[in-house]
């Protein structure tokens, strides 16, 4: 189920994101669907740092490959979630991470 979760900024100001996820196991929240359901854990900024890592590490070695390339392309889906912040989306097809050695 959709529904909205709102992240503040560092400078205080609010990011309204629709996500798909439970708002809380087990409970619905009754509502108009333009309200916010819930409040983001984290500041909008401070969610993606789990994804830069990831992104650092996965472009760092591959650059370490015996026939470097001169252009590595990383795509992925991000999801944002109330509670993780943002992490990386499932594919149906199970591969998250979309590589090119150019």
């Amino acid at each position: 189920m959709k529904h909205p979760i709102e992240f503040s900024t560092v400078d205080g100001q609010a990011i309204v994101v629709e996500v798909d996820e439970a708002v809380a196991a087990g409970t619905i929240r009754a509502g108009r669907p333009d309200e916010v359901a819930e409040r983001a854990a984290q500041t909008f900024e401070a969610a993606p740092a789990p994804i830069k890592l990831t992104a650092d590490a996965l472009i760092a070695k591959l650059r370490d490959v015996s026939d470097r390339p001169a252009e590595v392309n990383i795509a992925f889906a991000i999801k944002l979630s109330a509670r993780a912040g943002a992490v990386i989306a499932s594919t149906v097809a199970g591969a998250n991470f979309q590589v090119t050695l150019n």
